[in-house]
């Protein structure tokens, strides 16, 4: 056993457990959690104490003092249809009333809209009436069978991971934090001279573990206590009637309650934003950077770090964004569901240190009698290994309530294993490049800014309907290539970066991910088209570069050689539907998994490689274009084969099939990383399974092996 890079959770009155843990598991930090605190003992122990700070929640005697102080947002009603020329709207309908409460202190007729979403059109504020007493507006005038809607701006007046944590551990009458807006003149100066003495009065404190600055993602729940809208991305809980003001002030217009309600999508990042909303984001980017750096600097003056957990508050942080650097942290952590997280943590610029919170939590609703937690466990760290290879992150960790974990002694056990695994992986390769052949770019409209963050509902969570493109992240997460991020702004404004040798746009159409009216643009278009043209690969997914326009669907349907079929060329027939049995992408293939996949996906021409066919449609191809490839692929879950299949798709699209042999293995489970600076490569066995593969060194030489169950085998050159 080695000891160190491990952080433990701990609570009040488990001071020999705790020892006990801290020995087994090799930690040297100590956090408390929401819901726990750590006693003078346990703060004694020979540990870095990471204490949990929460900057704008968690201080209901101040924020019940300045109510008119508490976060708000702007919310939509339901749709209501006008069956004559008046109806009455009830707002707050469907929205929980412990969680969401009225602006009534500012005046509705100014900071709301009423719309009739029939025409598009803003009802005058002389054609509505605000009744406060019953949460409704009565709009007269209406047309007949006109839908209508408000938009109204709320309070909400409990914080959202508070309320989901109070649900979850059912805290029962726990105080609800209610969350306050620091851009407020009582709330800024509250949060700087809170934490001023705060400083003083935690000694013991080496860490401050802020959780995490001002603004929560969008999440607002139901009249059921369940989840309404989450996006993880979302700017919704950052506006207020001052911030508006100072927009206006420093922009130059003014935004209106549509530009953050977007027709009810709340500026979902799965939206194309708008040029407003990118303004708002840097506004409030700004803002956060400048507000958070003082109170580092605090931090720092007190001879204490300052780690930001990425989550809860994160918005407006950005840790890719172009401010990130100036807050000065030390640290970030964040938490881990699969290899895309891991690398969300671990690429992260301008820090000391990256921590990883590994699942499961130490939560009731996993550690409860009757189930096995070492499963997510394992799965957990299987997957984000695979990412460690490629990248590691500095520390690993945990959360929850430690005496709840203690009670499973086989997840113990297994702990100490994946501990020790992790420190012998981060001493071998922190800070080596590993070996690659290929750089990849990921396009979409939000670029290097969500670095690793496409497809991503929380952390790793994913609908029904994007985990066919989720995997195409979480496959490259732990893939030998190099690994980008770019917009299509970005293309048209530079062209495609000198380095990339593959191009990869995957998502529905119009979503932000794989670009909508993005493609009417001339300039991205014939940009992309003369790259692959001389040279380049572009691997399409789902609904890639897609629009209706100029009588096709995928405005690059030339480049990968396929379409797809809207109803409008039915009368025109489709001979080309002969599959090629035997192909490079496919030799590791038994069975294919295209996820939700695509419908009514066609081949244009004889040129066009038909890899995979099946009811009718293709959803596998390749098509040759100038001197370049493009592939198609119609979805791409994670699994082991499809993780190959996709490296297979990269190698074959930038022509270099020839170099797919070296530093690699025949066994899909299993995975080569070399590192040249060290001399050293690693043969990991993705399973719990035991694997038999044949390897290939750098000079094609064959070499059979067979690894344990998740083995890692380190070998020298």
């Amino acid at each position: 056993m080695t000891k160190g890079r491990l952080t433990l959770p701990s609570e009040t009155n488990f001071l020999e457990e705790t020892k006990e843990l801290i020995e087994r598991w090799g930690a040297d930090a100590i956090r408390d959690s929401d819901g726990t605190k750590l006693d003078e003992q346990i703060k004694s122990l020979p540990a870095k104490i990471y204490t949990t700070y929460f900057v704008a929640r968690a201080h209901n005697e101040f924020a019940e003092k300045h109510p008119e102080e508490t976060q708000q947002l702007y919310l939509l009603s339901d749709r209501i249809t006008a069956v004559n020329s008046s109806v009455t709207i009830s707002f707050m309908k469907g929205f929980l009333k412990e969680q969401i409460k009225p602006d009534y202190q500012n005046d509705a007729k100014k900071w709301w809209e009423v719309i009739d979403r029939t025409s598009g059109e803003v009802v005058p504020t002389t054609d509505w009436e605000l009744e406060k007493a019953n949460d409704q507006v009565i709009i007269h005038q209406a047309k007949a069978f006109h839908e209508y809607t408000v938009s109204f701006l709320a309070y909400m007046i409990w914080d959202p991971t508070q309320m989901y944590n109070h649900i979850t551990n059912d805290w029962g009458d726990k105080a609800h934090d209610i969350p306050f807006d620091v851009r407020q003149p009582y709330s800024n100066h509250h949060m700087k001279t809170y934490l001023k003495q705060w400083l003083k009065d935690n000694p013991d404190t080496d860490v401050v573990r802020f959780t995490t600055f001002y603004y929560h993602f969008t999440l607002f729940f139901n009249d059921q206590r369940k989840e309404k809208f989450v996006d993880w991305f979302g700017y919704g809980g950052t506006v207020s009637v001052r911030a508006l003001n100072d927009f206006e002030a420093e922009k130059g217009y003014r935004l209106r309650p549509e530009d953050f309600i977007d027709e009810g999508y709340y500026n979902s990042t799965f939206r194309n934003p708008t040029a407003a909303y990118l303004d708002y984001i840097d506004f409030i980017q700004a803002f956060v950077a400048k507000e958070a750096k003082e109170l580092v600097d605090m931090v720092h003056a007190s001879g204490k770090e300052a780690m930001m957990f990425l989550g809860d508050n994160w918005i407006g942080t950005e840790p890719y964004g172009k401010l990130f650097e100036s807050i000065g942290l030390d640290a970030v952590v964040g938490s881990v569901g699969g290899g895309a997280t891991l690398r969300m943590l671990a690429d992260i610029p301008h820090v000391r240190y990256t921590e990883g919170r590994f699942l499961p939590y130490f939560f009731p609703d996993t550690f409860h009698e009757g189930n096995n937690p070492n499963i997510e466990a394992n799965e957990n760290w299987l997957t984000a290994r695979r990412a460690i290879m490629r990248k590691p992150i500095d520390r690993i960790g945990y959360g929850g309530y430690l005496s709840l974990a203690y009670k499973f002694p086989y997840f113990v056990d297994y702990i100490a294993e994946v501990a020790d695994e992790f420190r012998d992986i981060h001493d071998k390769i922190k800070d080596v490049k590993p070996h690659t052949v290929l750089k990849v770019a990921i396009l979409n409209a939000w670029g290097a800014l969500r670095s690793w963050q496409t497809h991503m509902v929380a952390h790793a969570l994913w609908y029904k309907q994007i985990y066919s493109y989720q995997g195409i992240l979480e496959s490259l997460s732990g893939m030998p290539v190099e690994v980008s991020f770019i917009s299509f702004d970005d293309i048209i404004a530079s062209g495609v970066p000198a380095d990339i040798d593959v191009i990869i746009n995957a998502g529905d159409a119009e979503t932000a991910f794989s670009g909508g009216d993005y493609w009417e643009n001339t300039e991205l278009v014939t940009t992309i088209r003369k790259w692959v043209y001389e040279g380049g690969g572009f691997i399409g997914v789902g609904e890639p570069s897609a629009i209706h326009k100029n009588g096709q669907f995928f405005q690059l349907a030339q480049v990968l050689g396929v379409d797809k079929e809207l109803g409008f060329t039915l009368s025109t027939d489709k001979y080309f539907t002969e599959v090629k049995t035997e192909h490079f992408i496919t030799q590791d293939t038994k069975a294919f998994d295209f996820g939700e996949g695509m419908k009514n996906v066609y081949a244009l021409n004889a040129d066009t490689e038909i890899i995979e066919y099946s009811n009718g449609e293709v959803h596998l191809s390749s098509h040759d274009y100038g001197e370049g490839r493009g592939v198609y692929i119609a979805g791409l879950p994670y699994s082991i084969e499809n993780s190959r299949l996709l490296y297979r798709s990269l190698y074959y699209a930038a022509r270099k099939e020839e170099a797919f042999e070296k530093w690699n293995t025949t066994n899909p489970a299993c995975e080569l990383n070399y590192y040249p600076e060290i001399e050293k490569f690693a043969l990991v066995n993705n399973t719990m399974d035991s694997q038999e593969t044949v390897y290939f060194d750098g000079q094609g030489n064959r070499f059979e092996v067979t690894l344990e169950p998740s083995e890692i085998r380190w070998e020298e050159i």
